[in-house]
């Protein structure tokens, strides 16, 4: 069980706290029974023997667990107030612990093998936070044919370059994302794999088991999947896990309507409908609109030049973020395994770039960022 006491008022409300879980104590029987649920929640704590010891990494830990049979000479060297502070009790905690408890600082007692469980998720929960969370982008076409896959895939290749970046397939009926990045072939987890699992996904263990080239993973479904659908729990336990462990994860959507879907894109920090410039394109991107009329961010991405952006704007309530023209070889490039996103230069670089923030530059040479919508092609 755990038990709880008052927050304490002196805490800094900003604290840099990345570092690894820090155990402080000599117990080894305690240390016996902790080890393997921190090994659980896929992390590796620094362990101090003694109260001098563990002020080392005291204020940088992202959580410390003192053991009870050091908590009183702990308190008595006087570290600094910090949050996600917790007491361990191999036994039904006596009264005086608490006492030392509130004179520690601590938040709370943890009687182990009681509250293992409780243990285990505050340890993953603490540990995979980060000064910043992943980007989570929703791609959907606003008809079919648009790209809006091509484009997913070309944003997870380009989010690649410069930090841990994921794909995730959401739609069943599509032409596979590691099919189309090259990846069919690499063992890891599928959708079907996870929709058999339960409990918590940890942003590690997700990342290490997609398949992947470099910092690129992806998560998409087996060929011969029996029931190519995707599962609630799983779903959210994945773009959780996703968000905590990659700086960018690109979510391809369907556009046949469902209640799952629908919830995906309101998790997503922006929801890009690609549309065609033609008159069929921009007329089911407005249908499109209606469906995500409440998502917090959305805005288009014109694929052709036969309309101004402005007009296609005015035509469908949304703004467009950027306009390419279509790129020859695409095909090309998917077929050879390599990926939409062949090379660094060309429309499509630059549109990825641009919805990324981030400027198109191909190595050694500098090219032009993303235009912005309404400007110019060159």
């Amino acid at each position: 069980m755990t038990r709880n006491r008052p927050s304490n008022p002196s805490w800094p409300a900003r604290r840099r706290t990345d570092g690894p879980p820090l155990v402080v104590t000599a117990d080894d029987a305690l240390l016996a029974e902790l080890l393997p649920l921190a090994a659980a929640a896929d992390v590796t704590p620094e362990i101090a023997g003694d109260p001098l010891t563990a002020l080392v990494t005291w204020s940088r830990a992202s959580v410390v667990l003192v053991g009870a049979d050091l908590a009183a000479a702990v308190a008595q060297v006087a570290p600094e107030s910090r949050p996600h502070v917790f007491v361990l009790s191999r036994e039904r905690a006596p009264d005086d612990l608490f006492r030392t408890t509130l004179h520690l600082g601590a938040e709370q007692v943890v009687e182990l093998p009681g509250s293992a469980g409780w243990l285990v998720e505050q340890l993953a929960d603490l540990t995979e936070q980060q000064p910043d969370r992943g980007r989570v982008i929703g791609v959907v076409g606003g008809s079919g044919g648009a790209g809006a896959t091509t484009l997913a895939c070309a944003l997870g290749q380009w989010a690649a370059r410069s930090g841990a970046a994921a794909v995730v397939d959401c739609d069943p009926q599509g032409p596979g994302l590691d099919r189309m990045l090259g990846l069919e072939g690499r063992d890891g987890f599928r959708w079907d794999t996870l929709s058999r699992t339960t409990g918590r996904l940890s942003a590690r263990a997700l990342r290490e088991a997609l398949p992947r080239r470099g910092s690129l993973g992806v998560l998409s479904w087996h060929v011969d999947a029996r029931v190519p659908s995707l599962q609630a729990f799983a779903v959210r336990e994945v773009l959780s896990a996703a968000r905590r462990g990659h700086r960018v994860v690109v979510v391809d959507l369907p556009r046949s309507p469902d209640p799952l879907v629908d919830e995906v894109a309101a998790r997503c920090d922006q929801l890009l409908v690609v549309t065609l410039a033609s008159v069929t394109g921009v007329a089911g991107a407005a249908r499109m609109r209606t469906r995500f009329a409440e998502h917090a961010d959305p805005a288009l991405v014109l694929r052709g030049e036969a309309f101004a952006p402005d007009e296609v704007a005015r035509a469908v309530g949304l703004p467009v973020l950027v306009q390419m023209r279509d790129q020859r070889g695409l095909a090309e490039a998917v077929d050879l395994g390599l990926g939409p996103l062949r090379s660094l230069r060309g429309p499509l670089a630059r549109a990825v770039a641009g919805i990324l923030g981030e400027p198109a530059a191909g190595p050694g040479a500098a090219v032009a960022a993303a235009r912005p919508a309404g400007e110019a092609v060159a």
